[in-house]
């Protein structure tokens, strides 16, 4: 491998250190530039000792980004998709290690464990809290958490793809690494320019959101933080309540672009110019048919169970099953409480997860409609052995490597849930908790999924605050591996993605 031009080039492992100590510190000091909002912000209340606490943190986190990207960090030529992988695997846990430090600082959570555990939350718009009640923070600190979740949404690295062209990398090697989906979708030759409309189409829906939830009983600053937190499928709030509270109008405004922020980005970006690509996209009409059916039946089960026939019940259950869906994780009912056939419907929904290319976590509607019509052409192949059957996604063909390297992910991502599980299980007996089963298995499923809220202990009333320290560390693990599609991070593990 070659680094950087000229007769004293590294080479080999140290090459790929310099590159990677190169990109990965313009993006810690990226992410330190963003928790200037976040002190403006508690300029603008005046809550000084969290202002400073986060300039603070601001300038720790920019400076070590700094030397790493100017004096340890070499730029070489072009990324290899080895080093994309390895670059985005590493970084998510570098920035939530350095976005932990605002919390830290102020004091607010003064556990490292659980300042790292509700920074990776934000970051991977998980949105699993420890806090039982967010709103004794500070503004300031309210707008990091709700920071996080944005810049987390679209993508920490494609955010540098888009305001760092000096990398000079190659940035379709990272987006392959960090974009929620098979394959990142380009809408210019350049990555750069993709990514650059694709942020700022993810910020004008963002303020369109501002902007209507202020129609409501929300003011400004609850409209921003949750509009960052919408549009990220993130789902931390400033209140306790999560959504509950607030009047049914700013409900369905997040139900409405909670449903925008699970679609396609690039889909969005398109369907705008030509309405008919939203027709025209087997994914899209998919990932409807699947919302419209699982409000339908979370309705109907309410109803069923003596809810009654109202536009609570209606809006309860819509709220329920496109948040879930989508994997935002708000909440305006505790669906602990319902019935356990509709909890086990809801827990199916964690592994569904919204379009590619969305901010959503989970499996994604592609991938499972693609393994669903491989299943069927296995099926059609016991009944016809010498029959040729093609798996398709629409009136598309999938290639045959896509369609192994989806059941690859998939197998990954069941083996990661049950192993999470049972560590988690462990953990929990040998530090004296024991958590049931149900507490344990939707934890994780969450933490992977990106979900937020689980059942029992961890539902969607509670907090993460009871997971022993090692859980906590378990499940951040689990919640940036589940954000980063799996790979990224299980490839660091990996001999090969070391050598020279």
């Amino acid at each position: 491998m070659t680094g950087q031009t000229g007769t004293n080039r590294p080479t080999g492992r140290r090459s790929m250190f310099r590159q990677l100590s190169y990109v990965i510190g313009a993006v810690v000091a990226a992410s330190g530039l963003a928790v200037m909002p976040a002190a403006l912000t508690s300029a603008i209340y005046q809550e000084w000792a969290d202002f400073r606490a986060l300039v603070l943190a601001s300038v720790i986190t920019m400076a070590a980004g700094g030397i790493f990207w100017r004096y340890v960090g070499r730029r070489g030529s072009e990324l290899t998709s080895r080093e994309g992988f390895a670059i985005v695997g590493v970084s998510w846990f570098v920035i939530s290690a350095f976005g932990a430090l605002p919390y830290i600082i102020s004091g607010a959570i003064p556990s490292y464990t659980d300042a790292f555990f509700e920074t990776a939350s934000g970051f991977t718009t998980t949105g699993s809290s420890i806090l039982a009640d967010p709103g004794a923070l500070g503004h300031g600190l309210l707008m990091w958490r709700s920071l996080t979740q944005w810049v987390g949404g679209m993508g920490i690295i494609v955010l540098s793809i888009a305001i760092l062209p000096l990398l000079g990398v190659g940035g379709v090697q990272l987006a392959r690494a960090e974009s929620p989906g098979p394959t990142p979708d380009r809408l210019t030759p350049r990555f750069s320019q993709t990514a650059k409309r694709l942020w700022l189409l993810y910020a004008a829906i963002t303020v369109t959101q501002i902007l209507l939830l202020t129609f409501g009983d929300m003011n400004l600053f609850q409209a921003i933080a949750h509009s960052f937190t919408t549009m990220s499928t993130g789902g931390f709030g400033t209140e306790a309540s999560s959504m509950n509270n607030f009047t049914p109008y700013s409900q369905w405004v997040v139900i409405v672009f909670m449903l925008i922020a699970g679609s396609s980005f690039a889909l969005l970006y398109r369907g705008l110019r030509r309405p008919k690509a939203f027709i025209e996209s087997a994914e899209f009409r998919l990932y409807a048919v699947i919302a419209i059916a699982a409000i339908i039946i979370v309705v109907g089960g309410l109803i069923a169970t003596g809810n009654g026939w109202s536009e609570s019940t209606i809006r309860d259950g819509a709220f329920t099953s496109v948040s879930i869906i989508t994997t935002t994780g708000f909440g305006t009912a505790d669906f602990a409480l319902w019935v356990s056939g509709l909890q086990v419907f809801i827990v199916g929904l964690m592994f569904l997860g919204g379009m590619a290319g969305s901010t959503a976590g989970g499996v994604k509607t592609f991938r499972i409609g693609t393994l669903a019509n491989a299943a069927h052409a296995d099926l059609r192949r016991l009944i016809h052995p010498r029959g040729v059957f093609v798996t398709r996604f629409g009136k598309k063909a999938v290639p045959e490597d896509i369609v192994e390297s989806i059941q690859s992910f998939f197998l990954f991502y069941m083996f990661l849930f049950m192993t999470g599980t049972f560590l988690l299980a462990f953990i929990d007996s040998n530090s004296g908790t024991e958590l049931d089963l149900v507490t344990t298995a939707t934890a994780v499923a969450s933490a992977l999924g990106n979900i937020g809220p689980g059942l029992a202990d961890v539902g969607p009333t509670s907090n993460f605050a009871g997971i022993p320290g090692v859980g906590k560390w378990l499940l951040s693990f689990l919640m940036i591996t589940g954000r980063l599609e799996v790979f990224p991070v299980l490839l660091l593990f990996t001999p090969d993605l070391w050598r020279k």
